[in-house]
Parts: C-alpha cells; structure tokens; sequence
C-alpha cells in the first residue's frame, strides 16, 4: 500500500564549479523516477547556503571548487542537514584523498571517469539509504601502498616545491632557513618515494594542493 510520501520526490543539490559536468549530472538524475533537482552551486560557499536553505535529500559534491573546500562544504552539510546524503563526484584519484573522505562520512564516492550507468546506480542505491563506493575507488584503496602520513610544514613546503619555488624562496616564505627546508624536501621525497621535483608535482596535483589546477 503506497503512502502520501510516495509520491514526494527525492530532492538533489548538485555543486560542482564545471557547468558542463552539472548538464551531465542532470540528465542522468532526470532518468531516475520521483526526484527533482532544486538547486545547483558552482562555488562551495553557494553550496553551503543551499543546503541550509533547502535541506536536501541527496548531495553530489565536487571535491575541488572555488571559495570553500569540498570536504569543508560536507562537514557544513553534516552540521545543518544532518539527514542529507552526500555523494562524491571527483577526478582525483589519490588513495589518501579518497580515504579522507571515506572517514569523513560520506555516503557514495564516484569517479569522474565512471559510466552514466554507473552513477545512475549509485544515485538510487544512496537515495534509498545505502552506501556506494564505486570499484574503481575500491580498486585504488585496494592497491595503493599507504603513503606516510605528511606533517602540516612538510604540507606546506610540497605545495610551494610543486609550485615551482626554490629552496631559499621557500625558507623566506616559511620564515625558516634553507637548510630547514632541504631537510624537508628530502623527507618528502623518501615518504612520499620519489625522486624529483616533477614527481613531487605529480603528487601535489593529485591530492589538489596547488590552487590552480583544483578544477578536476
């Protein structure tokens, strides 16, 4: 026997800052029955303010957008619409990234790179209260050895190197020595298990730390 709340659709925010990847996600949603978009964000804080407002059932979060963090619009959501489920729609695929997230509480992690089959399967699965992970993001916590857990100043001197600063800009930046800053880099290099700079650069981009290329 139906109810009432049958007939109620499922309601959706989608943020993302790429207006083409909004249209995609759309007409994907608008092949599942009795759900409804009411809002689209392209920035974070847009984002935060419409799940405030509107307190929705589901929503597609892009990790990387201007003005406010994915994952600080997702502990935002979790503070003001605690009943909303959240899933992840990235293109970074770093291990540590997607563990973050894991641990933060999210409801569903897709890839950019998956099927629309795929992500339509993971809209209904979270929509009717489970969890999803896709197997492309099992594949990769499966497989990818843990990286040693880097400190907030070893953070910080990987995103300056990756951005193309020298040593003595670094320490000047940081305000310590330049000798400090060797000692660091060598850390990173044998934590992170590289052996150059373009390396470094590679796994900065990866975990979205340089500002100009967060528009995966």
């Amino acid at each position: 026997m139906s109810t009432n709340t049958d007939h109620i659709p499922k309601t959706i925010i989608l943020a993302d800052d790429h207006a083409i990847v909004r249209q995609g996600v759309c007409a994907i949603i608008a092949k599942i029955p009795n759900t409804k978009i009411i809002a689209e964000a392209e920035n974070g804080l847009v984002a935060i303010s419409c799940v405030k407002r509107f307190k929705p059932d589901l929503l597609v979060l892009d990790a990387a957008m201007p003005l406010a963090k994915g994952i600080e619009v997702l502990a935002e959501c979790q503070r003001w619409s605690p009943q909303t489920r959240v899933i992840l729609l990235t293109g970074f695929t770093a291990a540590s990234l997607l563990s973050q997230w894991l641990s933060a509480g999210v409801d569903g992690i897709l890839l950019k790179s998956c099927s629309s089959d795929d992500m339509k399967a993971a809209f209904e699965i979270v929509l009717n209260g489970g969890k999803y992970i896709s197997p492309q993001t099992q594949a990769i916590l499966s497989e990818t050895p843990a990286v040693s857990e880097l400190t907030s100043r070893e953070t910080e001197v990987l995103s300056l190197l990756a951005s193309g600063h020298q040593n003595l800009s670094i320490a000047e930046r940081l305000g310590i020595s330049k000798r400090t800053v060797e000692k660091h880099r060598s850390s990173l290099m044998h934590k992170l298990d590289v052996t150059s700079v373009a390396e470094l650069m590679t796994y900065a981009l990866r975990e979205g730390l340089l500002d100009e290329y967060k528009q995966l």
